[in-house]
């Protein structure tokens, strides 16, 4: 039998055309940590997703060897039978049932054809002494903590005899010690002889855990790096995470001109009661007219967060510290009052917050400013459709008539209309997340030019995006934030894709 547990040969695999992984090898060693690295984007999930069989087999080409079997998973039930267990960051747990329930649910012991739910907590004890968890089995989960509910998931795991663990970036949401945490089980685990894989952003972590590491990029395999040869160093990591040029797809600007600040915020921090944790702290940045500021950092750093915080707090976070918008202390209430203030916010999720699918270009566009083409309280059509048509033309929105669907665009198409909302409302400060995130090369050319032209108007831009080129490529200013915070502010000179890692992976 192979002394490797796991042998992914050759997997390619895509969606709409578009290649998401090319002809990618992966194997893991019997009772090894081994870490899948890369930056967003670079294909660590999908990679996840075939082996678990949420992509099932069909859907991909290349093998999948498991404990020395080829493996056909046609749904993730065939992946957990053969003994795979994977862990996302979104847990998939009930938080109304008890941690007892949640261990054992779709896996309960019966007798006689009944649940025998004093054996169930008997064995719950069991599988939470396992993974050093102190907490009555009869508790609810929404009770817990997410570091607790982390655990829980690993026993949950452990409860059918897991042979091979996977966490998708166990600790993004997790403070420092529930992380260290997290960490020494899986040192312990593997003392069990369990495999583990981690997706992890946090080099750090790779470093102190991993046996092995391998990187993807741009759904690629491009190495393995072997900690018994002293391979798995920070700088070995980066080299090969963000080892690409920037090419010619980011249009320059040939004057570049900054008036006074538009946006300032002091000693900035947001606290989400939901999560019980804070999603911002102290955060000190600053935007001037014309100038397009990025923001860097990893997948959990509270980039989304300081975005919606500042664009009206939908989220409803406790904040502290001061917003100044020209010149002026701020107090948003509403998403209303930042844009009455000038503030406008294009949201990472297009399809999911940013549009109404069901609905027409037209009635898309219009949506964010529905007060400027009505009189009365009653939508003037007319002028509904005029302005409609001058975004379609300025942004080359490529659709039939502006009665297309927005579901049945591009997603390049449907990010236009989705900027068009927003220009709609003539904001002087744009904040752009993850701005072309699924587009194609093309269309991102055409993002990056609409953005140009926008700074050349007089307007401020706000970049949020995972991708180092477009950081790179886009930005005057570059701050990078990790865990909640602003850990440096690169000029767009100084600024370097490993200047950058180090400071989003402190």
């Amino acid at each position: 039998m192979s002394e490797y547990i796991l042998e992914m040969e050759q997997i390619t695999k895509e969606f709409t055309g578009v290649k998401a992984l090319s002809n990618v090898n992966f194997k893991v060693e019997k009772g090894e940590i081994h870490c899948l690295i890369g930056e967003n984007g670079a294909g660590k999930s999908t990679l996840m997703k075939v082996l678990s069989g949420v992509y099932p087999y069909g859907t991909y080409q290349g093998d999948i060897v498991f404990d020395g079997i080829v493996q056909k998973f046609n749904k993730i039930s065939d992946s957990v039978d053969a003994g795979i267990a994977i862990i996302y960051q979104e847990l998939a747990l009930f938080p109304d049932l008890t941690v007892y329930e949640n261990l054992f649910v779709g896996n309960e012991m019966q007798r006689g054809g009944v649940v025998d739910w004093n054996q169930t907590i008997v064995e719950s004890k069991k599988m939470l002494e396992k993974v050093n968890l102190k907490v009555n089995p009869e508790t609810l989960i929404k009770d817990l903590g997410v570091g607790k509910q982390q655990l829980i998931e690993i026993a949950k795991a452990l409860s059918k005899d897991v042979k091979l663990l996977i966490l998708d970036e166990p600790t993004a949401a997790l403070n420092e010690d529930d992380s260290e945490n997290l960490l020494q089980l899986l040192l312990e685990l593997k003392n069990e002889g369990i495999t583990s894989i981690m997706i992890s952003h946090k080099l750090k972590e790779v470093i102190s855990i991993a046996d092995k590491a391998t990187v993807l990029r741009d759904g690629e395999t491009i190495c393995t790096l072997d900690a018994s040869k002293g391979e798995i160093k920070e700088i070995n990591i980066i080299k090969n995470m963000v080892g690409r040029e920037i090419n010619d797809i980011y249009p320059k600007r040939n004057k570049k001109t900054f008036g006074d600040k538009v946006l300032e915020l002091s000693n900035w921090s947001a606290y989400d009661s939901q999560l019980g944790r804070q999603v911002g702290k102290n955060i000190n940045i600053h935007v001037r007219q014309g100038e397009i500021v990025g923001i860097a950092g990893l997948m959990g750093a509270g980039r989304t967060e300081l975005a919606l915080s500042v664009f009206g707090n939908p989220k409803s976070y406790k904040l502290q510290g001061e917003l100044i918008v020209d010149g002026k202390r701020k107090k948003f209430r509403h998403t209303s009052d930042a844009i009455k203030a000038g503030i406008a916010y294009v949201t990472e999720d297009r399809k999911g917050d940013g549009l109404f699918l069901s609905q027409d270009i037209k009635q898309n566009i219009s949506a964010g400013n529905l007060k400027g083409i009505s009189s009365s309280g009653v939508i003037n059509e007319n002028e509904e459709i005029k302005i409609a048509e001058q975004y379609k033309n300025n942004l080359t929105i490529k659709a039939p008539s502006l009665a297309q669907l927005v579901g049945n665009l591009s997603g390049g198409n449907q990010q236009k209309v989705s900027l068009g909302k927003w220009l709609f409302v003539s904001p002087k400060l744009l904040i752009l997340d993850e701005p072309t995130r699924g587009i194609d090369v093309g269309a991102k050319f055409e993002i990056y030019t609409i953005m140009n032209e926008l700074i050349s108007e007089g307007m401020s831009i706000i970049m949020i995006s995972s991708e180092l080129g477009e950081i790179l490529g886009m930005s005057d200013r570059v701050y990078v934030m990790a865990e909640g915070e602003i850990k440096g502010e690169l000029s767009s000179e100084k600024a370097n894709p490993e200047k950058i890692m180090q400071l989003a992976t402190q």
